[in-house]
């Protein structure tokens, strides 16, 4: 069984429920996906665990977080908010009948602005932005995914854009709202951030 139905299994048992994951694979294999694929959500599944585990969460709020991490990208064309807006209905309706389906929904939704008061979705939040504390050749196939997302817009138009998107990041202070994601993460994000920035700013 792919480690996203697996994932997914284990996370409806906690919660008392036998809901399938229905076409959560096959949505995440879309050949139009550079990034936002089965390996960025099973990452941030990853990290989101790592992260409850070292918050002390229970084991129903850790599946809750899990099924949001799984479902947060499985509507993906390009649309902000409307893409997040689409993928927590998605998985309010796969949910269906357990008690957390809103709660689930609730988390998918939030990744669409990326701000929360709730401390369980800052946890999907940093979880959900790691990707920029990685290592540096990491970071670099993160960036050549990215840009294959978008490999129809063009070079002049993608370095403004991005480099929008980059300076929004990089003004967040802090970047990671959990301690232990600033920890792992803060200082090797704004390095990267900042290095990508001077990419664009001389692409030769």
């Amino acid at each position: 069984m792919p480690e996203l139905e697996a994932r997914w299994h284990q996370a409806v048992r906690v919660l008392g429920g036998a809901n399938g994951p229905g076409d959560l694979v096959e949505r995440y294999a879309e050949p139009h996906r550079g990034y936002h694929n089965a390996d960025h959500v099973l990452a941030v599944a990853r990290d989101a665990d790592v992260l409850a585990e070292a918050d002390g969460r229970t084991a129903r709020e850790r599946a809750v977080l899990t099924l949001a991490a799984l479902a947060h990208d499985v509507i993906y064309d390009g649309k902000p908010g409307e893409d997040e807006r689409r993928s927590a209905e998605w998985a309010r309706a796969r949910l269906a009948g357990l008690a957390e389906a809103d709660a689930v929904a609730g988390l998918v939704l939030a990744t669409a602005d990326h701000t929360s008061a709730d401390p369980l979705t800052c946890l999907l939040l940093d979880a959900d932005l790691a990707v920029l504390g990685s290592d540096p050749a990491a970071y670099e196939r993160y960036r050549a995914a990215v840009r294959a997302e978008y490999a129809h817009v063009p070079d002049d138009a993608w370095r403004v854009g991005r480099a929008e998107v980059l300076r929004s990041l990089a003004r967040k202070d802090p970047l990671y709202v959990t301690p232990h994601a600033r920890e792992r993460w803060e200082q090797r994000a704004r390095a990267n951030l900042a290095a990508e920035l001077s990419s664009l700013a001389d692409p030769r």
